[in-house]
């Protein structure tokens, strides 16, 4: 059994017989599951909301622009009008934008079954390459993403052959700055670096409560790829990879350090 939501994975995998369910469930009348609500400064995005309409958020551009410069980077505008973030989710493709920049929120996911409802952090239901730790009987209904210190400066960069297609490697970034340029809080997520998104930890540590410079910054992003072993492939080697994601993370880095020192100022 599967559930239907914008179609745009599972459709294709169903095309090439790489997917064949015994039932298929639609989700879309579920009117509930598409709303954007703000409740005590948290934004609950429900699981059948398109990408679209957060691209098109002014509330969302404003007060969780990560999300909105990451979800500009899905596939194409043709994609973006189906597609939907919890059908995202449960792809669970490491490639993709979305749970990329919601491992860089600390975002947690709302779950439900018959047995009642549980709430998951990023790092419990991702577990590997297009698999979450998702019973067979339960639903994503909603993302709820934490409320965001308004002197936080974001970024999220990608590189891919053309626009929309799948990323060879990216990292999506959140960094706040004390008045004497000391970064305060940061997390780093990277894209295309594994199974699943990757918390850049040890750049991190470097990071908090050090001067964010461009020194800083370069050995941070070196921290950042130790250890990480991405798949090798017809678009680049591990190596090739492993480079590309330095190269983003440096960009990401100095691209949230900037804007967050603006609003620090």
């Amino acid at each position: 059994c599967k559930v239907l939501a914008g179609g745009q994975s599972l459709v294709p995998l169903m095309n090439f017989r790489l997917a064949r369910p015994g039932r298929l469930v639609d989700i879309n009348g579920v009117e509930s599951l598409g709303q954007i609500k703000v409740e005590n400064g948290r934004l609950l995005l429900g699981a059948m909301v398109r990408h679209a309409q957060v691209e098109r958020s002014n509330d969302i551009a404003a007060r969780w622009p990560l999300l909105h410069d990451a979800i500009v980077w899905v596939g194409h505008a043709q994609i973006r009008n189906r597609g939907t973030v919890g059908g995202s989710v449960v792809h669970a493709d490491p490639a993709a934008e979305l749970p990329c920049a919601l491992a860089a929120l600390d975002a947690k996911f709302h779950v439900l079954s018959k047995r009642g409802p549980r709430v998951l952090r990023w790092d419990q239901i991702f577990v590997s390459e297009f698999t979450t730790s998702l019973a067979p009987d339960e639903l994503l209904t909603a993302i709820e993403v934490p409320p965001r210190d308004p002197s936080t400066g974001v970024a999220f960069v990608e590189y891919a052959r053309r626009h929309g297609d799948f990323a060879l490697g990216g990292a999506a970034v959140s960094i706040a700055l004390a008045r004497n340029g000391a970064c305060s809080d940061i997390a780093i997520s990277l894209l295309s670096a594994g199974p699943r998104p990757v918390r850049a930890e040890e750049a991190e540590r470097r990071l908090k409560g050090s001067q964010v410079d461009e020194a800083a910054i370069k050995q941070a992003s070196a921290a950042a790829v130790q250890g990480l072993h991405p798949t090798s492939d017809l678009h680049g080697s591990s190596e090739y990879r492993v480079k590309l994601l330095q190269v983003m993370t440096e960009r990401a880095l100095t691209k949230a350090a900037e804007r967050a020192s603006r609003r620090a100022a």
